[in-house]
């Protein structure tokens, strides 16, 4: 075997080292495995996944770069902190740019659009929110439906760069949101769900910004109030 496919056939296992020991992270923080403020110390997590430390580092600077981690100077990697003040910067910068979009999307949506808004929020609303084989959070498919939903809302606006911004925050607030409903279990969040989704069909810019702003307040007011001890769906 020559140097160079060596050396090819070495950076693909690594890759593909480094992309199972990320997902297997990055469920395990979604999970609740790893409490807020915990430490991801990386010799750790390479011992546990059987792998080199230059593979742990790289899957942990691509959590970080999720949102789902930080990397603290001179103290290795954690879980963020229920108290981190991004999780509030986040939910302003929401609270500026959806409702924003929504009025867009009301004002511009067709009818194709109005179809795929009753459609996601049929799926989401008909998808269980939790499942006992993925822990105490909301599950996977509840989160898919959950973000297709809020996303086909605001497509309708037609501005691609703002739906760009829509998925990096969306991205960057997951843990939160997972956080959030935790803490609040007597949020109706399929309430709110459905209130968006009348108020976007017929048509009521007004109504619709309005409810969407409540309802990303909430969530992100979840971090602040007093946890309690079951989970409900976040809104």
């Amino acid at each position: 075997m020559s140097q160079t496919t060596h050396t090819s056939t070495s950076s693909g296992k690594k890759q593909m080292l480094s992309e199972q020991v990320y997902a297997h992270l990055r469920d395990a923080i979604m999970r609740g495995d790893h409490a807020p403020g915990a430490a991801l110390k990386p010799q750790d997590l390479a011992k546990e996944q059987g792998v080199s430390l230059a593979v742990v580092r790289e899957a942990l600077v691509r959590v970080v770069g999720e949102g789902l981690a930080d990397r603290l100077p001179n103290r290795g990697f954690a879980v963020p902190a229920f108290s981190d003040r991004r999780w509030q910067e986040i939910a302003e910068a929401r609270r500026t740019v959806e409702p924003a979009m929504l009025r867009m999307s009301v004002e511009r949506g067709d009818v194709d659009w109005e179809a795929r808004v009753r459609a996601a929020h049929h799926r989401l609303s008909r998808t269980p929110a939790y499942v006992p084989e993925e822990g105490e959070h909301y599950s996977s498919a509840w989160a898919e439906a959950h973000r297709v939903f809020h996303r086909t809302l605001l497509e309708g606006c037609g501005n691609l760069v703002l739906l760009e911004t829509f998925d990096r925050m969306w991205t960057a607030s997951e843990l939160a949101r997972r956080w959030s409903a935790h803490r609040n279990p007597g949020r109706d969040g399929a309430l709110e769900h459905r209130r968006l989704e009348e108020a976007a069909l017929a048509r009521d810019a007004d109504t619709a910004a309005e409810v969407l702003t409540r309802h990303l307040t909430q969530t992100a007011a979840g971090l602040t109030d007093c946890p309690h001890d079951q989970p409900t769906a976040e809104a």
